[in-house]
């Protein structure tokens, strides 16, 4: 049994705790006389029963708590009250609770103090600490699913509407003279409650923060509605404008408004370094949520900003600072190759609008990281698809010599001297973690516009090779002996890539050069007698070898065309002695004027529709079958080039393939009789000269057969690789060489073997006997 100094506690302890004897903890605790205190606290000591309160105390309030937790989030969920008032309320009853114990636990203070204790409780040993302690675990034991939450993100997101509003002119008035609702709480101007609003803001605060509760009940909810207030702002403010800075005036803003409803939020709390510490801190949280809000606005932008580069270069600028500040750039990266992806690598978009793309990409992704590793990762995609598209290099060529896409050929006049840039070994920098160690990453640095687009097929050779096609294609269609603006280009290209590979252009303007002379020599010596020809022939004498492979079309011209053909030849053969020359019919111009009837009219075409219109004088209605045998023109070529003449209205179809002569005018529609009687034909135009690529590598894998016969007749019998080693070493040579993979080297064997030239067994190719 208890001694009776020990009753004599108990009976004590129930006046001076009297929730040891279950009486309400909303009453307040009752005044004790000191001499009373003073000897309960010595019998407490002298029997060593303080501990034994202390843990009797923890168990009270900690049952007490559940209650309180439980009254506190009823109040907060509770969907009959406005947000707004729920939170405040359950604030209220928690403040009042939490007064009510904090009077226990200065006495039980006191006692520790008197009685000289000094044990740890949860490891605290100091008991107003340990009731915030104990009332936030408690509380955070009964925390509701995140959507019943709704209050606390109500109560702050009205604070912040009013403290927003509040500097602001709250009075507005329509063209009756009605008031409007206040901006800040919404509701009549004369019933306004933003004082109260705001009162009542800092009356929860200062409760939240003395429990040290403000960032645990409300961090999250704080954080996300700065985070909406941010993305709201960036959106209004920046979005489609893309040629002005904004990180100065967003930071300026976040400064004025969201740190400014911190610092009124924090105002309540007692001046320490422990509460600057927490606004600090939230401060610099806030900067990093307005940079990481403002960069993926920007990256879901960044396809628009590249097509408007350079105009958007301010964009650029904010995108490069927002990028050290976040961690967004492997974001940054997938979502460009996706979006470069879906806008632009589909057979729906031009080529063009693909370089111009992929131009307006190298520049704007090098000002944005010097190093080169975004833009080689962003745009590898597009440099494969690139590569796909037969056209591609054409037109990039055509680009670079015309006004195309990207002012290429500004870039070509201007050089590479702006991408020699100096480097200082102080401001030196290692490459970025996501920089892989590849050739191409090393040389990154140094590539200029043109040298990306010309790796796109990662050889320069295959460049000069699509460039001596397009130059033998403009030469030969243009007949003006005209070379100034191609030598410009040339000189242009040359300071890009070696002399020898350009050594076939130069060659072939020479050869432009020298027929302009030659002509001109011929025609003024009486001797010849070109000058005394009914038809003035004019020609332009090719360096075969120099040349690409022309597209072979056979025609028969007539024998009066023939004629002056020969006496230019001998004319030819007279000054060059040994030399002679060997036509091209199909190629060329001719200017023909046609004596119809009422009208003369003057065109310029091919020698295909000359020849064609030419055979009309012999008689005035002929078949294709007929015309064909004349002019040795296949009859589909010759239906298509008769069409011509057709649009023209001198060619009528009277029955299936059979075309009479329309000499009367009146019998031609007003559409035709108003055609330019100047007019080359338009699909003759758009035509290359040149032969396809195909028919081009077929003749040049033909130069290989060479080779590889005179290989296998030395050799008997040799291996697919073997026999590719050796063309590698001996037949790609010279700047017209086009390399040629094992595959395709495979490829030209099979077919070899199937026209029976080869025989293939056990992995051996060998002449047949």
């Amino acid at each position: 049994m208890d001694s009776p100094g020990e009753d004599e506690i108990w009976a004590d302890m129930a006046v001076i705790f009297p929730v040891f004897n279950d009486a309400p903890w909303s009453e307040p605790a009752p005044a004790v006389d000191p001499a009373l205190w003073e000897s309960f606290v010595r019998a407490l000591a002298k029997h060593d029963m303080c501990e034994l309160l202390e843990d009797i105390m923890v168990a009270k309030i900690s049952e007490h708590l559940l209650e309180v937790a439980e009254e506190f989030w009823a109040r907060v969920t509770d969907q009959t009250v406005l947000g707004f008032d729920r939170f405040k309320q359950a604030v209220q009853g928690l403040d009042r609770d939490s007064a009510n114990m904090l009077q226990y636990v200065r006495r039980i203070e006191d006692m520790r103090r008197m009685a000289g204790v000094t044990r740890k409780i949860y490891g605290i040993d100091d008991w107003s600490v340990l009731l915030k302690y104990l009332i936030r675990a408690t509380l955070h034991s009964q925390l509701p699913v995140p959507k019943e939450l709704s209050a606390i993100g109500d109560f702050y997101a009205l604070s912040f509407k009013v403290f927003y509003h509040q500097e602001k002119s709250s009075r507005e008035f329509n063209e009756s003279g009605e008031e409007y609702h206040c901006n800040g709480c919404v509701e009549l101007a004369e019933d306004c409650k933003c004082d109260q609003i705001i009162a009542s803001f800092h009356f929860v605060n200062r409760i939240l923060i003395k429990l040290e509760l403000l960032e645990r009940l409300a961090g999250d909810v704080l954080t996300s509605l700065m985070h909406k207030q941010i993305e709201s702002h960036v959106q209004d403010t920046c979005e489609s404008c893309y040629t002005m800075c904004f990180i100065e005036p967003l930071e300026k803003w976040l400064n004025s408004v969201v740190v400014g409803w911190l610092n009124h939020l924090y105002s309540t709390a007692p001046e320490c370094p422990e509460t600057q510490s927490k606004l600090i801190t939230f401060k610099r949280k806030l900067n990093h949520l307005l940079y990481e809000t403002y960069t993926m606005s920007r990256i879901d932008q960044l396809f628009n900003i590249i097509i408007e580069y350079p105009e958007s270069s301010p964009a650029i600028t904010d995108l490069k600072l927002c990028l050290k500040k976040t961690h967004l750039r492997p974001v940054l990266v997938e979502k460009l190759k996706a979006t470069l992806g879906k806008r632009l690598l589909h057979p729906g978009v031009n080529t063009p609008d693909i370089i111009t793309a992929y131009i307006s990409s190298i520049k704007a992704l090098r000002d944005l990281d010097p190093t080169g590793i975004i833009l080689e990762t962003c745009t590898n995609p597009v440099r494969q698809y690139l590569r796909g598209r037969e056209d591609t290099m054409r037109c990039v060529v055509m680009s670079l010599t015309e006004e195309g896409p990207g002012d290429l050929a500004d870039e070509l006049a201007y050089g590479d001297e702006s991408n020699q840039v100096e480097t200082n070994w102080e401001e030196w920098l290692p490459d970025p973690i996501d920089a892989s160690d590849t050739k191409e990453d090393k040389e990154r640095q140094s590539w200029d516009i043109i040298s990306m687009l010309v790796n796109v097929y990662g050889s320069k050779e295959v460049f000069v090779h699509e460039y001596r096609n397009l130059l033998a294609d403009r030469l030969l269609t243009q007949y003006s002996y005209n070379t100034e603006k191609e030598t410009r280009y040339l000189k242009l290209l040359k300071l890009r890539f070696d002399d020898s590979q350009l050594h076939y252009c130069e060659v072939m303007l020479r050869d432009v050069f020298d027929s302009k002379r030659l002509n001109t020599h011929l025609h003024a010596e009486p001797n010849f007698g070109l000058n005394q020809q009914e038809l003035e022939v004019t020609c332009m004498i090719l360096s075969a070898q120099f040349w690409p492979v022309f597209k072979e079309e056979k025609l028969e011209l007539p024998e009066k065309i023939k004629k002056h053909l020969e006496i230019y030849t001998k004319a030819y053969e007279a000054i060059k002695g040994n030399r002679t020359l060997c036509w091209k019919p199909h190629l060329g111009s001719v200017n023909i004027e046609l004596e119809l009837k009422g009208r003369t009219a003057n065109y310029t075409v091919t020698p295909t529709h000359a020849a064609i219109i030419w055979h009309f004088q012999e008689k005035d209605q002929w078949t294709i079958d007929e015309l064909s045998g004349v002019l040795h023109v296949p009859p589909t070529v010759l239906r298509r080039r008769i069409g011509y003449w057709q649009t023209q209205g001198l060619l009528k179809e009277v029955a299936t393939d059979t075309f009479l002569l329309v000499e009367d005018s009146a019998a031609r529609t007003a559409k035709n009789v108003a055609a330019s009687d100047a007019m080359m034909c338009e699909d003759d135009e758009a035509e290359s000269i040149m032969a396809s690529a195909q028919d081009q590598r077929e003749e040049e894998l033909q130069v290989f057969w060479t080779y590889i016969f005179g290989m296998l007749k030395n050799l008997e019998s040799l291996p697919l690789d073997r026999i590719h080693m050796m063309l590698k070493m001996f037949a790609s040579q010279g700047p017209s060489a086009v390399e040629c993979s094992l595959q395709q080297l495979k490829q030209f064997l099979d077919a070899k073997v199937r026209d029976h030239k080869l025989l293939f067994s056990g992995g051996f190719y060998r002449l047949p006997k």
